[in-house]
């Protein structure tokens, strides 16, 4: 049996873009990806802290020390720029594995860029 555990999450990221015409996504600065342990093409679940709403998508990579958060497409009327989401992807794992497992979660600041400890 394998369950669902949280594998990696960026909490409180600042929405930097919001593109109706773009086919769906959401654009992630990639030293954020890679900080979380997140991967292009990768889906993505992201919560709304300004309006509650929640959806899924998945990742493009974006420009490196960019801050940017880009909602794109239809995911983009679920968003307002300035919006703070939680970002978060989930694993199956078998039970003894989950027991052990640590997710990979930061903390970037208001310009999304990662604290220095992270």
């Amino acid at each position: 049996m394998t369950i669902e555990v949280l594998k990696s999450k960026i909490h409180c990221a600042t929405v930097t873009e919001a593109n109706l015409h773009y086919m769906g996504s959401i654009t992630i600065d990639e030293a954020l990806m890679e900080a979380a342990g997140l991967i292009a093409g990768e889906r993505v679940y992201i919560t709304n802290n300004m309006n509650g709403e929640r959806f899924d998508t998945y990742i493009i990579k974006g420009p490196r020390y960019s801050g940017c958060i880009c909602l794109n497409g239809a995911a983009a009327r679920k968003v307002q720029v300035g919006d703070v989401v939680i970002i978060m992807s989930y694993a199956q794992v078998t039970l003894d594995e989950a027991r052990t497992f640590e997710p990979r979660i930061i903390f970037p600041d208001e310009h999304n860029h990662l604290l220095q400890d992270q």
